[in-house]
């Protein structure tokens, strides 16, 4: 029995559950509650250090990093393949998880995420500079306290939030020109490319922000297809948390024009 640390929300934790469910593997929940800091907690950081979830373990070993998760499950339960045989596909394939794992996921969706609802839902009572410099004290990592920094006194008019955005814009305009010769990501048949990118975009459905693929039809035939999978509603429905989605779709709802305005505005630059 596998076990895995993981989070309802967690778009990394979605990412493994995914292939779980494609390849109809048994595990055992170790759920980490997010809000309440748990990932945080020195029990955890000996499980793993960066305080992130998802972490799997797998015959006492444990291993980090959902891609790497998703490229172990891949390997050490074969049936029900997830990389595609030609192995054009699979580089094709690794070149989708590359622009998750260099920027899409993190600083953009942590950024949009963070901006648009998180700060509002965890982070409420940091509002005042003395409230806001406690908090960044608790920050070690210097690139992440001051993405923490910008975020909790600018808001949406930090710089970031605008490249976040525009990140996302790129990767989504790649997603709608490769749909539009291929069934899925890395060619004809479902891969974990396809699970690489699809908490991404669903992230931006739970934030409201799915108008940025409103001219783009083939991620949302995509998206639908993805939806319709059995795997869907075990890996992604059947853990939602309708807490923290509600706070998503009512701040998401709250920040739509201005994201909108922005977004719109990358065409002009």
């Amino acid at each position: 029995m596998l076990d895995l640390y993981h989070h309802s929300e967690s778009v990394c934790a979605q990412k493994v559950r995914l292939v779980l469910a494609e390849k109809d593997i048994e595990w055992n929940s170790l759920y980490i509650n997010l809000e309440k800091g748990e990932q945080r907690t020195a029990e955890f950081n000996k499980i793993n250090p960066k305080g992130v979830v998802p972490v799997l373990r797998h015959k006492g070993r444990l291993i980090t990093e959902s891609t790497v998760i998703c490229e172990y499950l891949e390997e050490t339960f074969p049936e029900t393949p997830l990389m595609p045989a030609d192995n054009y596909l699979r580089a094709r394939k690794r070149l989708w998880t590359k622009a998750v794992d260099e920027g899409l996921h993190f600083p953009s969706t942590f950024l949009i995420s963070f901006i648009v609802a998180f700060r509002h839902m965890n982070l409420s009572h940091v509002r005042t500079p003395e409230q806001i410099e406690e908090h960044l004290n608790k920050v070690s990592n210097p690139k992440l306290r001051k993405m923490h920094e910008q975020v909790l006194t600018n808001g949406m008019q930090s710089p970031l939030f605008a490249e976040a955005i525009a990140t996302f814009d790129t990767v989504l305009e790649n997603m709608q020109q490769t749909l539009k010769e291929y069934r899925w990501l890395a060619g004809d048949e479902f891969s974990l490319a396809d699970i690489a990118l699809a908490p991404y975009v669903h992230r931006l459905h739970d934030l409201k922000m799915l108008m940025m693929c409103e001219k783009r039809p083939a991620i949302l035939d995509w998206y639908a297809r993805l939806k319709s999978r059995p795997s869907w509603q075990t890996a992604i429905i059947d853990w939602n948390d309708q807490k923290y989605l509600d706070g998503m779709h009512s701040y998401g709802e709250k920040s739509q024009q201005v994201i909108e305005k922005i977004w719109r505005n990358l065409d002009q630059t």
